[in-house]
């Protein structure tokens, strides 16, 4: 990815006041701040389709434990990476293009709890500022489909891992029917979306020196968690306190619906991949 490139995604993603808007949300709700519990930011915390039941499907498909130090590739504002910390007792290290996500990121953190697990720092995923061999797993959750240089990401990957460390992938993917429909939450136009087929993934994986040993598509999954939300959000006349929205911006709902409906046409699919080491 070009500097020029990874310039305009961390632009797409970058929200001025976020860390307030949130705060905002959970007090309105009569939430302690000094106390906030995992579902308290449910609606908003797991940047990625399907949010914290999706995780938790992730998660389950690879090793991890409480000896374990994990690298969360593109980490949003760390939900994940505190679901996993919390599930699991492991400690995790964040990373992410974009400024405003490591500051929500620490300070939710910091008021949870968890600053002695989970700790987070602007960086690409392109040039991991990590030492080889440095992480007993890593995972990267709807974060590729921004990287045209997959390669070099999967390389950067590599080199960080431990032997037979696994790589959790779980990204959007081109599907079997041609076309794609902007905005889309990951991208405003095709200029920043460089999606990827599951076998184009699967041979970019073998490139880079893995095996993929779990694989899950989550197409059905997500086309019910599309119509659950839609729902609830046809049900109220404003957005509610939390929500992706303050991720997204004001287009949310186009993009969210061009989303679903590259779901449903078949043109996207989600799908997770779960990978080792060759050697």
């Amino acid at each position: 990815m070009t500097d020029e490139l990874e310039q305009s995604v961390a632009a797409h993603y970058q929200r001025s006041g976020l860390a307030e808007d949130i705060l905002a949300g959970l007090e309105q709700q009569g939430i302690d701040l000094d106390r906030i519990q995992p579902e308290d930011l449910a609606a908003v915390d797991e940047f990625h389709t399907g949010g914290r039941a999706a995780t938790l499907i992730a998660l389950d498909l690879f090793e991890a434990d409480k000896d374990s130090h994990v690298l969360d590739i593109g980490c949003g504002i760390g939900g994940a990476a505190r679901c996993l910390a919390t599930e699991r007792g492991c400690r995790v290290t964040g990373i992410d293009l974009t400024p405003a996500y490591i500051e929500v990121a620490d300070l939710l953190t910091q008021r949870m709890g968890l600053a002695d697990q989970c700790r987070f720092e602007t960086g690409s995923a392109l040039s991991l500022p990590f030492e080889d061999d440095s992480f007993d797993a890593a995972y990267s959750f709807h974060v590729a489909m921004n990287i045209a240089d997959r390669d070099l990401l999967l390389r950067e990957a590599a080199r960080v891992l431990r032997p037979d460390a696994p790589l959790c992938l779980f990204d959007v993917m081109k599907g079997p029917t041609s076309g794609m429909r902007y905005p889309v939450p990951w991208a405003e136009t095709a200029d920043t979306s460089t999606l990827k087929t599951r076998d184009e993934s699967i041979t970019l994986l073998d490139d880079a020196g893995f095996i993929v040993s779990e694989e899950e598509n989550l197409r059905d999954f997500a086309l019910e968690f599309f119509e659950k939300m839609f729902a609830k959000a046809d049900q109220s006349d404003a957005p509610p306190p939390l929500g992706l929205h303050l991720l997204t911006g004001a287009n949310a709902r186009e993009k969210f619906s061009n989303y679903r409906q590259a779901l449903v046409d078949h043109q996207v699919e989600l799908v997770i991949l779960v990978a080792h080491p060759r050697f």
